[in-house]
């Protein structure tokens, strides 16, 4: 088997990796050059060219074979102009595959396209991380019944077992909207979890061992989950949290998910809050509170701190 991977960011590097561990060839392509060089693996041969790229999936063992590509990329712009150069560069038969972590709306929207021009397109949610390569990843496929079975093969390579792991979503678009769902169920699960430590921490009367209460909760309690323990794992090396900016970034899907629950009416809260609280780590909160410090000091005489 074989495929074309555009894409050798850390995800995609590492999915690389996993094919071709699983006995598949892999087309890789990365704009940068540093990238390209750093997938050294057996099975991995990275193309100095888009171009080339195609051209060498474009046979399996010297036979015509349609393309599976498959696209690794950042959401937005660089996705479009990577689909703008392919367009052209594709052939009867090929499947074009968005493994990112794309608007739903957007996939919709480019599949139109697409399909409209004589090729397939299906997309992937995938989860996992830089821990991914060796634990197996959580693929979410959104494709048509027949582009479906063309890409499970690959798709049960790069997730935990055969039959672990893996899910027809749905249509297209499905992949990236249960992807993010997920997502917006991961911040909700991050942010329960840091503000109960937070609350152990406070409580400094008792001396609490919070490191090793995370790390008796990893076992038979119902919050046990791979979030928990990385969080134990963290709550070891209390030094390094100390260290760290209380600075957290949103990478979109957490507003996609709250967009969607606005467009569906169904409540959502929890991701509703989580996102607003990273928004408030992000210093966007902060005219709001000197706002409210001086609508106080307004009705009620209260003392303001000054910066």
């Amino acid at each position: 088997m074989q495929i074309v991977l555009i894409g050798l960011g850390r995800m995609g590097a590492n999915m690389a990796r996993r094919w071709a561990r699983g006995g598949i060839q892999v087309i890789a392509w990365d704009q940068s050059a540093e990238a390209r060089a750093a997938v050294a693996e057996a099975g991995v041969q990275a193309m100095p060219t888009l171009a080339d790229a195609l051209a060498a999936g474009a046979t399996e063992g010297n036979v015509p074979s349609p393309r599976i590509v498959w696209m690794m990329l950042p959401a937005g712009t660089v996705t479009e102009t990577t689909i703008d150069a392919l367009l052209p560069q594709l052939q009867a038969g090929d499947l074009l595959v968005d493994g990112g972590n794309a608007n739903y709306k957007d996939t919709q929207r480019r599949a139109a396209r697409v399909n409209a021009a004589g090729f397939g397109y299906a997309d992937v949610g995938v989860s996992g991380g830089v821990w991914g390569l060796a634990n197996g990843y959580c693929v979410m496929a959104g494709a048509t019944a027949t582009d479906y079975a063309r890409l499970k093969p690959f798709l049960e390579v790069l997730a935990p077992s055969p039959t672990r792991g893996i899910v027809h979503a749905g249509a297209v678009g499905a992949g990236h909207y249960a992807k993010m769902v997920h997502n917006g169920i991961e911040y909700g699960m991050m942010q329960a979890l840091a503000e109960g430590f937070a609350l152990i921490e406070a409580k400094r009367e008792f001396a609490m061992p919070i490191a090793d209460i995370a790390e008796a909760w990893r076992d038979g309690s119902v919050v046990r989950s791979w979030l928990l323990d990385l969080t134990a794992d963290a709550l070891k090396k209390p030094d390094e949290i100390a260290a760290i900016a209380p600075f957290v970034s949103d990478s979109g899907e957490g507003r996609w998910a709250v967009e969607a629950m606005i467009d569906l009416g169904v409540p959502a809260p929890v991701t509703a809050l989580a996102l607003t609280t990273r928004f408030a780590t992000q210093g966007k909160g902060d005219y709001a509170a000197k706002l409210l410090a001086q609508m106080r000091a307004g009705f009620g005489g209260h003392a303001v701190k000054k910066a």
